[in-house]
């Protein structure tokens, strides 16, 4: 691997950080709102099938 020195480093990070893209507000905002849904949606999923595996093991153990 070749040495290169701090300056030739430094220049290669910033023609780097030039090439990102960084997504608008607009596209952040959706995304934040999308993400904060599908986390409710699947925290509800999730609470019914619990309650559903909890009464079946306890069905299951009052039969015991």
């Amino acid at each position: 691997m070749a040495k290169i020195n701090p300056g030739e480093f430094m220049r290669q990070v910033q023609a780097e950080a030039k090439k990102v893209v960084w997504p608008s507000r607009q596209e952040t905002t959706t995304t934040a709102i999308f993400v904060g849904i599908m986390m409710v949606v699947l925290a509800i999923f999730f609470l019914g099938i619990d309650s559903l595996f909890g009464k079946v093991v306890q069905f299951l153990l009052s039969l015991a």
